[in-house]
């Protein structure tokens, strides 16, 4: 087998079926390795030692470095003096099931696991309660020479302690992985597989008996009943050691059922073993998933978590995980093998589309902490805990706009999003834009790319129309064009500054951008102006003191020279009035979008050359980068509760925005002063999105390049609306400044040192 190539990374051994072996424990040691080498590339090193046996010999990819043949003695002393010999691996993770390891060799693999000098750390993909005297011994004889335990539900690991006496310090939970997915239209999906019309019933996974597919069968004609237009798709071919052992006898049994009971029209044995991509969609296109289950002990179901993450509504035998997971209005259980049930669940959940939507979101909402990117970082941390040479450094996305495309209509972006979904009744704000503008130029700024243009004059053409006669902007319009009365109802102080601050970011790129575009920008900042010495809110302030010095970069002219001073000597006066040694600020609190303060007096300071607007913008950004980043990352001020002078911080409630304003500030401190201080810092700060945060769950969703909306206490805000994702996107255009300036001193020893919090 052809070697791993170390680069001085230590290597982590994954001891597991894989890929072409078609079992459910390959797909997931493939998925979990993919994920690990995605999310930490510059971390660690992989390799595979694939389990087989004399009846099972498959030709493996370049990361399968070692073989052992489970009904083989010596092949166990063979791989341990192989693994003891080398000097890159440090970690060894095995997936285990007892179907995989031959029972003649129970004593040698006892023996391989006492032999090796690497930490072993071991999952149980199965977890017997109430074992017999024989299983007790060897699950508490295997688990003795590991030095950490991982199963994937709660009730196993609290099996394990009950029934096997394995201490809990022992035992970490890591859910089974599932697959981010764009939610597609349904029936969309449907009408591409040729379904339109049709209610989707569905199951799927390798066929065998244990699944009890006959329960939904004798269901069917009941459900058929009601819903004449329904399809229950059999997904998945017969389980190889099934099809050796007694061929096609049990989907055979299977189609001779639905003949017998008239369903053939209503059945479709989907018989193969679907790409990755199409098994999705098929959940996606989904009604109802079914998930009959006759082995009350199935600890795990890696096809149930899958339809989950899919939006799939579910109706579910009582199997351990189905039980954790569909609690408090997640999914229907049933009793197992009772079709009565099954088919009175599913005519139930059939009348009440509402219901569907229920379940369907509180399981995204509970799944989400399951996706393949958050139980990679849960391993990783397993993995340094265990390891001490192990230096987790998060990969950094690749840049995608896609959402923020899927976002913009012919007339501009869409405020909010369901889940990834754009919801068109949100309407339009001239924030959302005015921040979509400022990505955009950031981006072209970058790239260059022509397709940027297109959206960044559709963004500037939404703030011309919210532009009113005497200069002043409107932020709310509706879906239907019309503006809302909800500008009647709020300050918009705040939105005309940021207008200001977009329209100067696109002056200021008059050299790349076309006349045109900047003439039109030209045109609206000057008009706009005119509003601006009015200004007295303090964020309002700072976007337009931004704007102008954004501005005068490219034109400097003495009114806007004299606005400059007049804004900037407000907030140095309101510093004067609030500061004071403890509370070195601007207010006699925080709220959002802090970092805007300091940063524009900085701007100003950049402008004029004037110490006193530097002196105190680097005073107040100390003061607010205090309050919040600690040593576990950066936690900024909840939206919950704003932070007053002399109370503590409210926990959680964190939002993108102040993460990515944080960011940009970083970046405008750095520049000035050259510290290495704020370059760190804006290494963590951005790390927040990739998982270093106290869920340890990324906020980023590098499959829809959208940005989830907050971090709760307990959860993520799944939406990923136009605040969150532009936010994103100006945080992750900053950071790729200094990846293509390769900033080996800068960046390496900021950023790139930047880990995941153990």
């Amino acid at each position: 087998m052809e070697e791993v190539k170390s680069n001085g990374s230590p290597e982590i051994l994954y001891i597991t079926s894989y890929p072409p072996r078609e079992c459910g424990i390959a797909s997931y040691s493939q998925d979990l390795i993919k994920a690990l080498d995605s999310k930490y590339a510059h971390s660690f090193l992989s390799s595979v030692c694939a389990l087989e046996s004399n009846k099972e010999v498959h030709a493996y990819g370049p990361e399968v470095k070692f073989i052992l043949d489970t009904s083989d003695t010596d092949s166990y002393f063979r791989l341990s003096r192989d693994i003891n010999a080398s000097d890159h691996i440090k970690l060894i993770l095995i997936q285990h099931e007892f179907g995989l390891f031959d029972s003649r060799c129970d004593e040698a693999f006892l023996q391989f696991l006492s032999s090796l000098k690497t930490p072993v750390l071991l999952t149980y993909h199965t977890v017997l309660p109430q074992p017999n005297l024989m299983l007790k011994l060897k699950v508490e004889q295997i688990s003795a020479c590991c030095s950490a335990i991982l199963v994937m539900t709660q009730s196993s690991a609290d099996i394990l302690t009950q029934d096997y006496r394995i201490p809990a310090k022992k035992i970490s939970v890591i859910p089974h992985g599932v697959h981010l997915v764009p939610h597609s239209k349904k029936n969309a999906l449907k009408e591409k597989y040729q379904f339109k019309g049709k209610t989707i019933l569905s199951t799927f996974g390798l066929i065998s008996s244990g699944k009890s597919i006959e329960t939904t069968l004798d269901a069917l004609p009941a459900i058929v009943g009601q819903d004449p237009e329904v399809l229950f798709l059999i997904i998945g071919k017969t389980h190889p050691q099934v099809l050796k052992q007694e061929g096609e006898r049990y989907r055979n049994l299977l189609q001779d059922k639905v003949d017998r009971l008239g369903m053939r029209e209503h059945v479709m044995f989907i018989n193969y073993y679907l790409p990755l991509d199409e098994l999705l969609e098929y959940l996606q296109l989904t009604d109802i998933y079914l998930f009959t289950s006759r082995d009350p002990h199935q600890a795990v179901s890696g096809t149930f978590s899958y339809a989950i993450s899919c939006g799939c509504p579910i109706i579910s035998t009582p199997i351990p995980h189905a039980r954790e997971l569909l609690k408090d209005e997640a999914g229907i259980l049933f009793d197992f093998e009772n079709s009565v049930q099954l088919s009175a669940a599913v005519n139930s959940l059939l009348a009440d589309g509402e219901l569907r939507s229920l379940y369907s979101n509180n399981g995204l909402q509970k799944i989400v902490s399951s996706a393949w990117q958050n139980v990679s970082i849960s391993y990783a941390n397993l993995f340094k805990k265990h390891h001490y040479g192990v230096k987790l450094r998060f990969s950094i996305p690749e840049i995608k706009l896609d959402f923020v495309r899927h976002l913009t209509t012919s007339f501009g972006m869409i405020q909010f999003s369901k889940i990834d979904e754009p919801d068109i009744s949100s309407g339009y704000t001239l924030d959302d834009n005015a921040r979509a503008l400022v990505s955009l130029v950031m981006d072209f700024e970058l790239s260059g790319k022509e397709e940027d243009l297109e959206l960044i004059y559709r963004y500037l053409e939404f703030i011309k129309f919210c532009q009113q006669d005497d200069g002043s902007f409107l932020n709310y319009v509706n879906e239907e064009k019309i503006f809302t009365t909800q500008n009647e109802e709020t300050n918009l102080e705040d939105s005309n500054g940021r207008a200001l601050w977009a329209l100067g970011v696109v002056i200021s790129c008059r050299s790349i951008l076309p006349e045109t575009l900047v003439a039109s920008a030209y045109t609206i900042f000057e008009k706009a102006s005119r509003q601006t010495e009015g200004m007295h809110s303090t964020r309002a302030m700072a976007f337009s003191l931004k704007g102008l010095c954004y501005y005068n970069q490219e034109r400097d002219v003495k009114e806007y020279l004299s606005l400059i001073k007049t804004l900037a000597d407000r907030l140095v006066q309101m510093y004067k009035h609030e500061g004071e040694l403890s509370w070195e600020w601007f207010e006699s609190y925080l709220t959002y979008g802090n970092s805007i303060l300091p940063e524009s007096l900085l701007c100003a300071y950049e402008v004029t050359g004037n110490q006193i607007y530097k002196e105190i913008a680097q005073s107040a950004f100390a003061f607010l980068l205090n309050q919040t980043f600690d040593d576990t990352g950066i936690k900024v001020i909840s939206h919950h509760q704003w932070l007053l002078k002399g109370e503590r911080a409210a926990p959680f409630g964190e939002q993108p925005i102040d993460v990515a304003y944080t960011i940009l500030a970083l970046d405008r401190f750095y520049g000035v002063f050259k510290q290495q201080e704020y370059l760190t810092k804006m290494g963590i700060a951005f790390d927040w999105f990739l998982g270093r945060n106290h869920l340890k769950q990324i906020i980023y969703n590098p499959c829809t390049g959208g940005c989830y909306d907050g971090l709760e206490q307990y959860q993520i805000n799944l939406n990923q609306g136009a605040e969150s994702t532009v936010s994103y996107l100006m945080a992750r255009l900053t950071i790729e400044k200094y990846q293509r300036r390769n900033a080996v001193n800068t960046l390496r020893s900021g950023y790139m040192t930047s880990s995941v919090v153990s």
